[in-house]
């Protein structure tokens, strides 16, 4: 399920030792020696120091599974989430428009006049990413993201950066992912509610839900919870890895801020399928889509939602994403079956994204 949070980002593998495995529950183990297997060549092969699984049958029990090059990761750590963040805030706004605060058909100038400087973009075409809207992590990523972790960015910071830009095309006429949009949709929730984004998404979804291990973190809130793998990056494949457990995530803010574990995104996607955080009007417009290629095979594009379809012939919904030291590849499927794949560092390749790809698509497919 890829939508990556900030596409500047990049990856090499380095490390190679050995191998550390491990299963942390009793739950359903259909797909455990097909994922086991894969998530060894995740860090054998494809170099990510560490790899991290949950799977989620459709009784709702968990599985967890872990592999590392140096030390074995957490079973179901904290890892920082990137894209997947856009779900939450989606949902958030899709609440608004059930509450009649928002009408996703208005314009965004409608709700924050002057905010994007004459563009007709629609509540709807940003949530989607038909908006047009530039992508500010062009240029916020430009030499890289090693030099600017720990630096704070307000969101009209972001936003400013990609308005230096001409729109990427007319609003409504194709799609192309752009975390512009997202920034645009926080501060779409902040004007509408008078409250934080992140409070907002906090009370309306994470706590609603239960999910004790998911986080916005706070303004200057540089440390992940524990227990927690280690997060990796480097800008240049010649350099060194870089610790990058700790930074200021606020240049990714309501497009990708969030933390999280990978048995609570299982529990939010299936949460979101089956009805529990949106009216059936706003859940069937979030899941009306659009061909995104970017998503993946036979990928398509809601509102805030991405779906595929996996090698088994199932549509599985979820979203993805990336930021530096953590990748993250998740989704759920309407009869109940989940699975999320976390690895500490960015895929450095293609071919290295695709194996995440590929152990996400054996942790649902192998399930009997």
């Amino acid at each position: 399920m890829i939508a990556t949070s900030l596409r500047r980002w990049t990856g090499a593998p380095a490390l190679a030792l050995a191998v550390l495995c491990g299963a942390a529950t009793q739950a359903t183990a259909a797909a455990g020696p097909a994922l086991d297997a894969t998530l060894d060549e995740l860090v054998t092969e494809e170099g990510f120091p560490a790899a991290l699984a949950a799977v989620q049958s459709r009784d709702g029990r968990t599985r967890h599974y872990t592999a590392g090059l140096k030390e074995r990761p957490p079973a179901n750590g904290y890892v920082r989430i990137g894209s997947n963040t856009k779900t939450f805030t989606a949902v958030t706004v899709l609440q608004l428009v059930g509450e009649g605060k928002v009408k996703l058909d208005a314009r965004v100038e409608t709700y924050l006049p002057g905010l994007l400087r004459g563009s007709r973009a629609t509540v709807r075409q940003v949530l989607q990413h038909t908006s047009g809207l530039p992508e500010y992590t062009d240029t916020l990523f430009a030499k890289g993201a090693l030099p600017i972790l720990h630096r704070h960015y307000e969101p009209r910071q972001l936003l400013g950066l990609a308005l230096r830009k001409k729109p990427q095309f007319a609003p409504g006429a194709k799609w192309a992912y752009s975390n512009t949009n997202y920034i645009v949709a926080g501060l779409l929730i902040e004007k509408v509610t008078g409250h934080r984004a992140g409070e907002e998404i906090t009370r309306r979804t994470v706590d609603k839900l239960g999910l004790t291990r998911t986080y916005f973190p706070a303004d200057g809130d540089r440390r992940i919870r524990r227990p927690h793998p280690t997060g990796y990056h480097r800008d240049d494949p010649a350099q060194p890895m870089t610790d990058v457990t700790e930074f200021d995530p606020s240049q990714a803010w309501t497009a990708g801020q969030m933390i999280s574990t990978p048995g609570d995104l299982n529990r939010f996607f299936t949460a979101l399928l089956d009805g529990r955080l949106l009216k059936p009007a706003q859940l069937k417009e979030m899941r009306t889509t659009v061909p995104a290629p970017q998503v993946g095979r036979d990928g398509r594009y809601g509102l805030g939602l991405s779906s595929v379809k996996l090698s088994c012939g199932v549509t599985a919904w979820g979203h993805g994403g990336a930021i530096p030291g953590y990748y993250t590849s998740n989704a759920a499927t309407e009869d109940g079956r989940a699975a999320a794949v976390a690895v500490t560092h960015l895929p450095a390749s293609a071919p290295a994204q695709q194996k995440v790809e590929a152990a996400l698509d054996t942790a649902i497919c192998a399930q009997r």
